[in-house]
């Protein structure tokens, strides 16, 4: 069994999808893959990602809507924007957002 990376984005960070339009603030991390088979085959097998890798729980928007997004630590950057997202159940978990970063309402988002 490979040792686990560590995750490069925090909890709070904005980031946004390398190959999609939509961006998000991270909410919860997965060290590994731990979604349905079925979920990982939907997606295109030219950007489907390796399991091994930390996965992001997103609070997510694009220009149309607001969602919960599942994304592989390969297709994430950093968002520049240094917007705050609009995703609704933002100020449930996070308060105080400045450059590119919330602060957790809680320590233990579990």
């Amino acid at each position: 069994m490979a040792p686990l990376r560590s995750a490069k984005y925090k909890l709070g960070q904005v980031v946004q999808h390398r190959v999609y339009p939509f961006r998000g603030v991270i909410f919860d991390v997965d060290p590994i893959f731990s979604n349905t088979d079925e979920w990982w085959e939907a997606i295109p097998e030219d950007i489907r990602p390796v399991k091994d890798q930390p996965f992001y729980h997103l609070l997510a928007e694009n220009e149309d809507t607001e969602y919960i997004a599942y994304v592989s630590e390969q297709n994430l950057l950093p968002d520049e924007t240094g917007v705050p997202v609009r995703h609704p159940e933002v100020t449930s978990l996070f308060n105080d957002f400045k450059d590119g970063q919330y602060n957790a309402l809680y320590l233990d988002m579990h």
